[in-house]
């Protein structure tokens, strides 16, 4: 939703520059011996973009998974790219901004007044961060997606998933939400969650799918129109770069998606070859070597978008009588990254259209949402007991007035069913410390893990 302005203006030669970018054909050198290696860097200095599975890393790096890399590259990651494509988008991103602020407020939930600039920055960046009320697609469809352009710009220069999510999460936190956003609303909690998380999956799965695309030479259902338009909705950050490259018949953003890369590969039994890669892939010496190329090769990295898990089920609340409202059952959503089989954290959500009154048949809506964490015992086994941590809050009525901090803890079980689905069922307890409440929930859900799920 919020590249919208951006592909209004380059749609016009984007799509043609998706096309133009297509790596020329090549003969293997085994055929073809007057390939040389000065015809090799000619093709490399194209320009391109390059992926963590062909970057042949030190294995002992997945030794601390969770260290991030992406501000001290030692692996062959394109940092000049990933800094030429943060500019751009930040470049696109106040174009962006600028359609917002003047589409209506009941769309953007952005507010209008005549509050200096900076002051509202200021004013918004000070509070703490609220549960927005944004249309429900902006937050589930358009934040993702956002999301997912910022995770390929850096995946697509080399970064590991791991710190693709990293950069991600840095700039749909301070460039959009604490930055231009903030200009206009407070910061969104569920925007500083949704965006990278979600974004992780989808822009893995935009990567994955352009090479699909790119390795049936640009067709979709047997059309390169349809090809060229597919390529660019799935990253048209980055064929907005090739296109103003097109444009001005010169390199003024690092953008491409050649996928050439030259070097010594792994054929097994410890033996090295050189190759040289066009979304295919081509011996370059020993003919007699095989290899057998798939587009998202295998690393051996631990992390990637099975740590990722949504859980959808019910709950049921038992209100503290201090609120006259009676009990309810509810249907709750959550978000979380797993990181462990003994660590978990997730944002977790549920509402109740008609609460009711313990005294009158009036009705109030309600919500409540907390941060939770999570930590598991007997971590080897497939049902393993929890206790989970969290903060968040009660909110009565849409114009989040009435909304008291509350604090939670709790006991649960986690049965694994397969690796991509598992069962929770746990208890809550929860304080409110403003009016000295204290309710209790029972929930009940499924947790689906994306990727490959739960090793």
């Amino acid at each position: 939703m919020k590249i919208i302005f951006a592909i209004l203006i380059v749609t016009t030669f984007a799509v043609r520059s998706i096309a133009a970018e297509e790596p020329p054909a090549v003969t293997p050198a085994a055929e073809n011996p007057r390939i040389t290696e000065i015809d090799i860097k000619k093709y490399i200095n194209q320009p391109t973009n390059s992926n963590w599975e062909s970057l042949r890393v030190d294995k002992a790096i997945y030794e601390k998974p969770f260290k991030v890399s992406l501000f001290k590259p030692q692996n062959g990651e394109d940092r000049a790219r990933l800094g030429s494509m943060t500019w751009s988008v930040a470049a696109y991103g106040f174009g962006v901004a600028g359609v917002l602020s003047v589409l209506p407020e009941d769309y953007t939930g952005w507010t209008k007044d005549d509050v200096k600039l900076k002051d509202k920055w200021w004013e918004n960046v000070s509070e703490v961060a609220v549960w927005d009320r944004d249309i429900w697609y902006i937050n589930l469809i358009g934040h993702p997606y956002s999301g997912g352009l910022y995770y390929q710009t850096a995946r697509k220069s080399g970064y590991r998933q791991w710190d693709s999510f990293m950069y991600s999460f840095l700039m749909s936190t301070f460039y959009w939400e604490y930055g231009l956003e903030a200009f206009a609303e407070i910061p969104s909690i569920q925007d500083l969650v949704v965006t990278p998380v979600l974004g992780w999956a989808y822009g893995e799965w935009a990567f994955n799918k352009e090479q699909e695309i790119r390795k049936r030479s640009g067709l979709v259902w047997g059309s390169r129109f349809w090809g060229n338009i597919s390529l660019f909705l799935l990253d048209p950050v980055d064929a907005i770069g090739v296109g103003i490259n097109n444009l001005f018949n010169r390199q003024l953003i690092a953008a491409g998606t050649g996928y050439v890369s030259y070097g010594d590969v792994d054929v097994g039994n410890g033996e090295l070859d050189k190759q040289l890669r066009f979304n295919a892939r081509y011996t370059i010496g020993r003919p007699e070597s095989k290899y057998y190329s798939r587009y998202n090769d295998a690393t051996g990295d631990p992390i990637d978008t099975g740590i990722i898990g949504l859980t959808l089920g019910v709950g049921h609340i038992a209100l503290d009588e201090k609120w006259g409202y009676k009990d309810v059952a509810y249907p709750e959503v959550s978000l979380g990254l797993y990181f462990s089989k003994q660590y978990s954290l997730r944002l977790k959500y549920g509402r109740a259209n008609e609460l009711e009154y313990v005294s009158t048949t009036d009705t109030v809506f309600y919500e409540n949402y907390s941060l939770d964490n999570q930590f598991y015992f007997n971590a080897q086994s497939s049902t393993r007991p929890y206790v989970s941590v969290g903060v968040g809050e009660h909110i009565f009525a849409k114009d989040r007035d009435e909304k008291y901090l509350l604090w939670n803890v709790g006991a649960g079980l986690h049965h694994k069913i397969s690796s991509n689905w598992a069962a929770q069922l746990d208890w809550q307890h929860y304080y409110g410390d403003q009016l000295y409440t204290h309710e209790q929930t029972i929930s009940a859900r499924a947790v689906y893990r994306f990727g490959r799920g739960e090793n």
